[in-house]
């Protein structure tokens, strides 16, 4: 049994593993081939926090491998009502073979793995975001055939993504350069380790950051549970944008990510998530095909 509580917690190679099988999985299913390598199983998801990429590709992940998902909302669950995540973990892992939990506090999937007895799987935090990041690592592969030796630059926002993104570069070879206002920076630890591991630059100047960019990467100046911040910080992080002048100081040839949803004209312009559409919406398909991936591996 194996968990994904956060990226750091996989090795290197199991992350290689991880996205091989992917690529695998992802063929199998453009080929038509069934692959039902957890018939008759059943993924329990938990929602605390609205979606629409994790839970439709779960749910469609979950039933290509042959198995079920079951959607639990925390209005259904006794949890909304303060039952303990201990108890709930307990009781879940006497009906459902794994879960998938989209919440707040990252000390809730790590209560889960504690207390329950099946595998548990972090579909988003506020600390982290293994899965998309999962997805991310995929598409690079994809499109640039390797991860090793590039360069990837983020912008914005030192949040869950950010996190996720500089574990996931490092582990598979990557510069990592982030650019994000004072005070916004990502987790201070993780960027001590990312320095002590690898090559990684955290940064106030974009353009700094951008240069020779392989991959550049964004996500939404306002993650949810912050619409209360959500003026303040359109302020703050108004230069925070790929845009034509970002482009042109990373490589010819960079690609352009983001997590999505996506806000035109914010953290992004409409004329360059329009020329970089294909790289970004192969990178939400493949939050299908790699947590197929996470699942099967999960239940070895």
């Amino acid at each position: 049994m194996k968990h994904l509580l956060k990226l750091s917690d996989w090795s290197t190679e199991e992350i290689k593993e991880t996205l091989d099988l992917a690529d695998k999985l992802k063929a199998e299913k453009k080929a038509g081939i069934e692959h039902h390598i957890l018939k008759g199983k059943t993924l329990g998801m938990i929602f605390e926090k609205s979606s629409t990429r994790t839970r439709v590709s779960f749910e469609v992940g979950i039933h290509d491998l042959g198995g079920s998902g079951l959607f639990l909302s925390s209005r259904d669950l006794q949890i909304g009502r303060g039952e303990p995540i201990e108890d709930t973990a307990r009781v879940l892992s006497r009906y459902v073979d794994l879960i998938m939990i989209r919440t707040f506090e990252q000390e809730k999937v790590e209560k889960l793995a504690e207390y329950g007895s099946i595998p548990i799987i972090n579909g988003l935090t506020d600390y982290c975001h293994p899965c998309q990041v999962l997805a991310d690592l995929m598409t690079i592969r994809e499109h640039k055939g390797k991860t090793e030796g590039l360069k990837l630059c983020y912008i914005g926002d030192g949040n869950n993504m950010t996190n996720s993104l500089i574990v996931g570069g490092i582990k598979m070879g990557m510069e990592v350069a982030v650019a994000c206002p004072k005070g916004y920076e990502p987790d201070a630890e993780l960027m001590k380790w990312a320095s002590e591991n690898g090559k990684f630059t955290c940064t106030e100047d974009i353009l700094e950051a951008a240069k020779g960019a392989d991959v550049l990467y964004t996500d939404v100046w306002a993650s949810m549970g912050q619409e209360a911040e959500a003026e303040e910080r359109k302020k703050i992080f108004k230069n925070y944008q790929i845009n034509n002048s970002v482009m042109a100081v990373a490589n010819e040839k960079a690609m352009v990510m983001h997590c999505l949803p996506a806000h035109r004209g914010e953290e992004i312009t409409a004329e360059v998530l329009e020329a970089h559409a294909n790289e970004i919406f192969d990178e939400a398909e493949n939050r299908l095909h790699a947590q197929k991936a996470v699942m099967v591996k999960c239940m070895e």
